[in-house]
């Protein structure tokens, strides 16, 4: 889905995921948590909407300062869009993630469900051990790379945004596995990028009362 909105919006294929393969597990923890936990609203269309927005919005949230205290980077910022809360969510995708949890709830899991009532057990457990597997290795190769990512920028001697965007672009040249991260949050600051951004605003705003 956000894979179609940005491939709109750039008019190219951007794989949005943080990993490096094609999934995208904020999306997939934050479907699993609505089906857990809000059976009990499912007779209220309205209330499960809210609900979803409530799980999906602290998801978001904590992914975000997790992997900010994790990796010393901000993936994504709000900073600039009304209504957020500390630039790790706003109302723009809060209000998504309600329709989205809604439609998840009532529409895709029974369809999928369905689906896979087709296939036998034996078959969906193997699928299921190979899907996960897979998961794995991808969640370690992405982090071998972040953690490398952040320790260029922590190592950087000079608090300057362009040492940031030459180790940037080294990282672009690097191939595949290094660049996608950097093309899929081209907004992502680390943490020391985003306080040398700070100080040099403070300083111009500082130069214009000289």
């Amino acid at each position: 889905m956000e894979v179609i909105v940005k491939f709109v919006e750039k008019k190219r294929f951007i794989n949005r995921g943080f990993l490096i393969g094609p999934l995208c597990p904020i999306y997939g923890y934050g479907a699993i948590l609505i089906l857990l936990l809000l059976r009990p609203y499912k007779r209220s269309v309205i209330l499960l909407f809210f609900m979803a927005i409530l799980i999906c919005s602290f998801l978001e949230y904590m992914t975000s300062f997790v992997m900010e205290k994790l990796f010393k980077t901000r993936w994504w910022d709000y900073s600039d869009v009304k209504y957020n809360i500390n630039g790790r969510i706003c109302l723009n995708t809060m209000l998504p993630f309600g329709v989205l949890g809604v439609v998840v709830f009532f529409i895709v899991n029974p369809f999928i469900k369905y689906l896979l009532s087709f296939i036998s057990y034996d078959i969906l457990k193997i699928v299921a051990i190979l899907l996960f597997a897979m998961y794995l290795i991808d969640n370690i190769i992405t982090f071998f790379i972040i953690n490398k990512y952040r320790d260029s920028i922590t190592n950087i001697e000079k608090d300057s945004t362009e040492e940031i965007v030459k180790i940037r672009e080294k990282f672009m040249k690097k191939g595949f596995l290094y660049s996608r991260l950097i093309k899929a949050f081209p907004t992502m600051k680390s943490t020391k990028e985003r306080l040398v951004a700070l100080r040099n605003r403070i300083n111009r705003e500082l130069y214009k009362y000289r």
